[in-house]
């Protein structure tokens, strides 16, 4: 089913009948915005939900490079133009089958008098919330210029709570900090913790998407939409006036962007609503992007994958295949020479134990880090020829293996680590994916830890995220599937090459084996991280003290097992991992069959409450499936939830197998104490489920036919 309802009217405006001030209500009437001309004609905006100011009048513009006059004031508005947009479109995959995109825009042209320059501002008001963007039409005063910054402002109405991160060119790997926001100044220093990569730009510097609550009880989450061809944005706080501004991440010259017209800024977003659940179920952020330009797309596949990856995470084992090299030349060196290391895990008897493991309980894929050549002296060189994507270690046999998987009905799944050189990796992109589809791999996780190259650029710069919209658009050539870790974090552009099946780009599993995370971390992903697009944060640890693996390691993985089953339905992605080793869930099978039965493509998704930092319930229907499956992950205080089933189909009725908490369990003192019960249901069911600190339960609910 799909509709286009389009009406489309522009009203040439004089400024002296009508003023120029300019009104856009939401499709239900709840959201309003306003865009008017300050004195000075510098573009404001403001923002109110059901007659309650959100946003208080904030300034819009630009501020350019060596230039006399930036984009920022002297503007008289030219026309305007409004249009209501209703459709329904269909994914590749996704929370649900269809998704409505229905909005109502005004677009403001305004020229500026001293330079006869005109830009535009878009504006689409949808029932959650806000996004505008920036248009430079084709004009000869405004061709190449260059942004020193960015200044679209959000004025906050008052000391809001907020759940942030520190704003950092280079990293997202940080837990969330709950704090006021005139406190992340006080608070900014602890938040900040060791990363591969990373560098701040102020005390008051946050990330997107950033969560906050009032006090009279709205929601409010600000990001950004269509990240292409320009710098990841940021937030910096005015803590006296508390007013937020866009700062762009600069390049290796400290410039913002190099712009040509006809070009525009991504969509920044404002998400509000005085129900927590809202900004869960909002689609804005893939609305805003374009749609599918993929022309077919059947080969673009959910994925449920086990890897050679956690056993080196936690110390257990080795990525390089010797300990010999203090340094590796590709092409010079040779392996054949050199004493292993014993603990290299990419051999190939360990590699076929974990493709039996996949087939044997129907898992797709079977990914293997650390098979090809230079782990050695990886990282922290500033190394330029690092990898070259093609050859692998002498206990890695690429033919063999790629027999052995086909047999069992098994795909592997390449790994691309770049070691931030950029430019290395573009020199072979095409040869590394050519050999995967000689391979027959179709997805790859890609990596990109350290300090980028060329020296001096950032993670989250124009060229860099550049570099990734490349990668992405040329695998679309290989059919090839991309999971990038260490990119800039997503922003919807999944919609337009669902190519893009996941992405790291946040705090995830790993670092429970790096010191952990806090318990109630995944609590406030939900509201940040995944607002852009699905997370591969690799769910599904059983084993939570670290040290059994690596008596060196005493990291702890601060969550029971109960919540790491939730975290397949609450963290939504199609590429979901069962990330911790065979021999861990042949300890708890029982346990197990959840992730063997819980779907990764959804038709429907309910969300049945949520709180940021302090739980989330979610309900999701299987795609061509009677199945239902939800998912709680809990904070750190305990609670039971209750929720009805009144999703379920009238009539039908289910059997709901519950893994949930123990009465005894604690995420830090008894992780692994669970309990499974079933029980007869219908759409009339009411349950009622505790969860223990850092906990949380798990539900299969299938139709008895």
């Amino acid at each position: 089913m799909k509709f286009l309802n389009i009406l489309s009217l522009t009203i040439l405006l004089s400024i002296f009948n009508f003023g120029n001030a300019q009104e856009l209500k939401s499709p239900n009437g709840e959201i309003t915005m306003n865009f008017y001309l300050e004195d000075g004609g510098v573009p404001t905006y403001q923002l109110s939900y059901k007659n309650q100011e959100v946003i208080k009048p904030s300034h819009l513009g630009l501020e350019l490079k060596d230039d006399e006059k930036s984009l920022l004031d002297d503007f008289e508005i030219l026309n305007t133009e409004n249009s209501t947009f209703n459709e329904i479109w269909t994914p590749v995959w996704g929370e649900e089958k269809e998704i409505r995109n229905e909005y109502h825009e005004l677009a403001v042209s305004l020229k500026q008098n001293q330079t006869n320059r005109t830009i535009i501002i878009r504006f689409r008001l949808f029932n959650e919330g806000l996004g505008f963007r920036y248009e430079f039409p084709s004009q000869e005063n405004l061709v190449y210029f260059v942004i020193k910054e960015e200044r679209s402002q959000f004025a906050m109405t008052g000391d809001h709570t907020a759940f942030w991160i520190p704003g950092d060119y280079d990293s997202q790997e940080y837990d969330y900090t709950k704090s006021k926001l005139s406190e992340i100044s006080s608070k900014f220093d602890n938040a900040v913790t060791g990363n591969a990569s990373q560098i701040q730009f102020s005390k008051t510097g946050v990330q997107t998407a950033l969560m906050m609550k009032t006090e009279n009880g709205l929601y409010i989450n600000l990001h950004e939409a269509a990240l292409i061809n320009y710098a990841c944005m940021h937030l910096n706080l005015d803590d006296e006036s508390m007013i937020f501004e866009s700062w762009l991440t600069p390049d290796a010259n400290g410039d913002k962007g190099y712009m040509q017209a006809p070009c525009s800024s991504p969509w920044r977003t404002i998400m509000v609503s005085d129900d927590a659940r809202d900004i869960l179920a909002s689609r804005i952020t893939l609305n805003l992007n374009e749609p599918c330009k993929i022309e077919d797309t059947s080969w673009i596949k959910p994925v449920k994958y086990i890897g050679v990856w956690w056993e080196m995470i936690t110390g257990k084992s080795s990525w390089a295949y010797t300990n010999d090299l203090p340094s590796v030349q590709l092409g010079v060196t040779d392996y054949s020479k050199v004493k292993p290391n014993d603990n290299h895990a990419a051999n190939n008897a360990n590699v076929k134990r974990y493709i039996d493991f996949a087939s044997e309980h129907g898992f797709d894929g079977v990914l293997v880090e650390g098979w090809n050549e230079g782990w050695e002296d990886w990282f922290g060189k500033s190394k330029d020829y690092v990898f070259d994507f093609v050859t692998p270690y002498p206990d890695f046999d690429v033919e063999e293996i790629h027999h052995y998987a086909k047999s069992k009905g098994v795909k592997m799944i390449m790994h691309h680590e770049t070691s931030g050189s950029v430019r290395n990796y573009e020199r072979h992109l095409d040869k590394a994916y050519q050999f995967m589809k000689d391979h027959e791999y179709n997805a790859v996780k890609s990596g990109y830890v350290g300090n980028i190259l060329p020296r001096g650029e950032y993670h989250y710069s124009q060229w860099i995220v550049n570099h990734y919209q490349y990668a992405l658009e040329k695998a679309v050539e290989y059919e090839v599937m991309i999971n990038a870790h260490e990119a800039a974090r997503p922003t919807g552009i999944c919609r337009t090459y669902p190519n893009l099946i996941g992405n790291e780009s946040a705090r995830g599993t790993e670092f429970q084996a790096f010191g952990g995370s806090k318990p109630n971390h995944v609590t406030v992903l939900p509201f940040t991280r995944l607002i852009g697009g699905p997370m591969d944060y690799t769910p599904g640890i059983f084993e939570m003290d670290i040290s059994k693996l690596n008596p060196n390691n005493n990291s702890h993985v601060n969550s029971t097992l109960a919540n790491q089953l939730a975290l397949y339905v609450t963290m939504y992605s199609p590429l979901q991992m069962a990330a911790d080793l065979p021999e861990h869930y042949e300890q708890f099978m029982d346990a197990f069959q959840f992730i063997k039965d819980v779907a990764i493509d959804w038709n429907k998704s309910r969300y049945l409450e949520a709180e940021p930092g302090d739980y989330v319930t979610i309900a999701r229907q299987e795609k061509g499936s009677t199945n239902w499956f939800v998912g709680n992950v809990n904070g750190t205080k305990a609670r039971t939830s209750t929720f009805n089933l009144d999703f379920l189909e009238k009539g039908k009725k289910y059997t709901a197998t519950i893994y949930a908490d123990a009465k005894n369990a604690h995420y830090k003192t008894n992780p692994q104490a669970y309990t499974i019960s079933s029980k007869k249901v219908n759409y009339k069911s009411k349950l009622s489920i505790w969860s223990a600190p850092g906990g949380g339960f798990a539900i299969s609910i299938k139709e008895i036919k």
